[in-house]
C-alpha cells in the first residue's frame, strides 16, 4: 500500500495520534499479570528479530520507546505501551528461533495464545513478516491459529527498504494472494521501512481508521 491509498485526512489524524506521549505501561509475564484492559489494544507479532521493537518506535517516533536488539528472543514477556485511555500498543514476544532454553520459549508461546484468546479490546494483531524472506511454515502456523481464534490480522512487511521495488512489488502481490482465502485476515498487506520511514503514515493512519470502526475517541 501506498500513502496515497489513504486519504490526506487519515495520514493527518494518524500523525497527530501517534505524536502524543506515549509510556510504557507493563511487562507481563502471564496472563494474571496483565494490565486492566483499556480502550483499544492493537499487538505486533512476528518471528525472533524480525522488527517489532523496531517498528513501535518508528509509530510513536520515539528512538528508544521499544528496547531493541540483534539478539532473537529478547523480548520475553508481553510489553505495553499506552497512549492516554484509548490506545494500547502490545508489543509480543517473537516465535521461532530464540537463544533461550525451551521450556521459556514454550511458556512464552503459550501466554501469546493465551493473551489472543482472551483479550476483548484486541482490535488487530499486526503480523511481521521479513520482505527478504516471506512468509515461512512458521508464519504460516501463526495465521492458522489467528484464524481458529477468530482474531483480525494484517500483514506488514518490514525492512521493505532491502529490497529492489520490482522485488518488493512481487513480495507483496504473493502475500495478499496467500491471504484471500484466509477469513480473519486483512486483505491489504503493509510495506514499511522502519529505517525509512517508509509505509509508517500508512500504518498509523490504518490505525485511526480502525479506532472509527470500533468507535473509540
Amino acid at each position: 500500500m501506498n500513502e496515497t491509498d489513504m486519504s490526506d485526512e487519515l495520514i493527518e489524524a494518524g500523525r497527530k495520534l501517534f505524536a502524543g506521549d506515549w509510556q510504557f505501561l507493563a511487562a507481563a509475564p502471564s496472563i494474571p499479570t496483565l494490565p486492566p484492559m483499556q480502550g483499544i489494544e492493537i499487538a505486533l507479532a512476528g518471528r525472533s528479530n524480525v522488527g517489532k521493537s523496531s517498528l513501535v518506535n518508528a509509530l510513536t517516533g520515539r528512538k528508544a520507546l521499544a528496547r531493541t536488539s540483534v539478539t532473537p528472543g529478547r523480548t520475553q514477556e508481553l510489553i505495553f505501551f499506552r497512549l492516554g485511555p484509548q490506545l494500547t500498543l502490545v508489543d509480543m514476544p517473537g516465535y521461532g528461533f530464540a537463544k533461550a532454553p525451551k521450556d521459556k520459549v514454550d511458556a512464552w508461546t503459550e501466554l501469546v495464545h493465551a493473551f489472543l484468546r482472551g483479550r476483548a479490546n484486541l482490535a488487530r494483531v499486526f503480523v511481521l513478516i521479513d520482505s527478504r524472506h516471506g512468509l515461512k511454515p512458521i508464519d504460516t502456523d501463526m495465521l492458522d491459529g489467528l484464524d481458529r481464534a477468530a482474531c483480525s490480522y494484517a500483514i506488514v512487511l518490514t525492512k521493505a527498504d532491502q529490497l529492489r521495488p520490482p522485488a518488493l512489488a512481487e513480495r507483496i502481490a504473493e502475500t495478499e494472494a496467500a491471504l484471500i482465502r484466509r477469513p480473519a485476515a486483512f486483505p491489504t498487506v503493509f510495506a514499511t521501512s522502519s529505517r525509512e520511514g517508509t509505509g509508517i503514515a500508512d500504518l498509523r493512519a490504518a490505525v485511526v481508521r480502525l479506532m472509527a470502526e470500533r468507535g473509540a475517541s
